[in-house]
């Protein structure tokens, strides 16, 4: 089992609408199936990192799913959106659905069982 790291873009929404769009900011989505086999963990601009379910990611996909920090939304039929509550506030960060798909793609491909020989 290897860790898979993901490079990607995503956009952070603000609530001021007055302040200038950021545009796309790089964030590094992690899956190390030895730390914890059944979390990811998203890495935002300014080291902000957070560790919570695979399985909230994938169903968020889909449906509205999440309570306390963290919850995924689908929004449209291309974006998808994960919003993160700490004491400091929340973030909001727009990803397109098909970067998150991949790296799950890539997460379960990283925990699949290796094939016995004459099996």
């Amino acid at each position: 089992m290897s860790v898979v790291e993901q490079h990607a873009r995503a956009r952070i929404v603000t609530e001021d609408d007055r302040q200038d769009d950021p545009g796309a900011v790089p964030v590094v989505l992690r899956y190390d199936p030895q730390d914890d086999p059944r979390s990811v963990c998203i890495g935002l601009p300014g080291a902000h990192e957070w560790t919570f379910s695979r399985a909230l990611l994938e169903q968020g996909l889909r449906a509205p799913t999440g309570t306390g920090e963290v919850r995924v939304w689908p929004c449209g039929r291309v974006q998808a959106v994960v919003e993160f509550h700490s004491p400091q506030g929340v973030s909001v960060v727009q990803f397109e659905t098909k970067t998150l798909a991949r790296f799950l793609r890539r997460t379960y491909s990283a925990t699949a069982a290796p094939a016995v020989a004459g099996r």
